[in-house]
């Protein structure tokens, strides 16, 4: 897999910046999810997100 640069961002950016794409009603990405789908499992969601975006291994679909 390739790596990418890792990002220093905080548990609680990443929290935030979910908080204001739902605040305003954010539409899906390239991936095709939508809000719902990932509030559907939200706290995992936010942990992977922000694992792979602090580790370098984050790759956009």
């Amino acid at each position: 897999m390739k790596q990418t640069k890792p990002i220093e961002i905080s548990k609680h950016e990443v929290v935030e910046a979910y908080k204001r794409v739902k605040a305003n009603k954010g539409s899906a990405g390239i991936d095709q999810q939508s809000i719902k789908d990932f509030d559907a499992d939200k706290r995992n969601n936010l942990y992977k997100l922000w694992n792979r975006l602090s580790s370098g291994s984050y790759m956009p679909p």
